[in-house]
């Protein structure tokens, strides 16, 4: 493979940087213990594929989301609630694509999910509801994100390109202490991955040409619409991951920051 000549990296957020499924776990915790938590039921909202890292129009990870970070101790009711939650943003995500609903940034279909997972945990309290709609900006780290992120932007300027909202995006670098030369939300774009216009901002932030870019994602589907509008792509595998498939063909495949930085030629 032709070495890749790049200007910046652009790095997803949700599922490549933080763990997404983690941190619900334990907004939905403290909403309701594990062994009070009842079953939301077989009548919940239909899969979709963009919450915890799903392909669009799939389940995904968000049905797989989960057996590294902490969900073997998390109780089963805990694990329909997390599920409840990703199918209700992912649901809604895939409405505002197919321009079913008007665009809604990302921590108003947060307090929407936390008040169905809240009714279906049979939670009345305001303030609870409203605690765990906030759990989803208080998303930890993986373990080599923060390293990671300072290793590669050592040698290029780093982009964070999140389908979260202004405000949620500041509130998840602010706890996971990720460390950007420039924040990009959907928001500005008003819509979501994997819109093209989302990509669109980190071409014009940057002010490069897109095969100038190389977007960095765990999420095969977020990987393939960069690529639809000539961004370059690295695969960075991570538990809650959409991974690749025999057809994809993306420029680099890594098994974390580390290896991803190494592969960069940045020592």
């Amino acid at each position: 493979m032709a070495e890749l000549k790049i200007d910046a990296v652009v790095f997803d957020v949700l599922g490549t940087l933080v763990d997404e499924p983690a941190g619900l776990r334990a907004g939905l915790r403290a909403l309701a213990p594990p062994s009070d938590t009842p079953s939301p039921g077989a009548g919940g909202p239909g899969a979709g594929g963009l919450g915890a890292g799903g392909a669009p129009g799939t389940v995904g990870a968000a049905g797989r989301a989960g057996k590294a970070d902490g969900a073997e101790s998390a109780g089963p009711g805990t694990e329909r609630l997390l599920l409840l939650w990703q199918r209700h943003i992912e649901r809604e995500q895939r409405r505002v694509l197919d321009g079913d609903r008007p665009y809604l940034p990302s921590d108003l279909l947060d307090r929407e999910a936390a008040g169905v997972v809240a009714e279906a945990a049979g939670v009345e309290d305001p303030a609870a509801v409203e605690a765990l709609a906030r759990s989803a900006r208080r998303l930890p780290p993986w373990p080599d994100t923060v390293a990671g992120l300072a290793r590669i932007g050592g040698g290029f300027p780093l982009i964070g390109l999140s389908n979260a909202s202004r405000t949620a995006l500041l509130q998840l670098n602010a706890h996971a202490g990720l460390r950007w030369h420039q924040a990009l939300s959907a928001e500005d774009a008003r819509t979501y991955k994997p819109d093209p216009a989302v990509y669109r901002l980190a071409v014009t932030g940057s002010g490069a040409p897109p095969e100038r870019l190389l977007m960095v994602a765990a999420h095969a589907w977020d990987l393939r619409g960069a690529q639809a509008l000539g961004l370059r792509t690295a695969y960075v595998a991570r538990p809650v991951g959409d991974p690749p498939t025999a057809a994809d063909r993306f420029d680099l495949h890594a098994r974390d920051l580390t290896d991803l930085a190494e592969q960069l030629g940045l020592s």
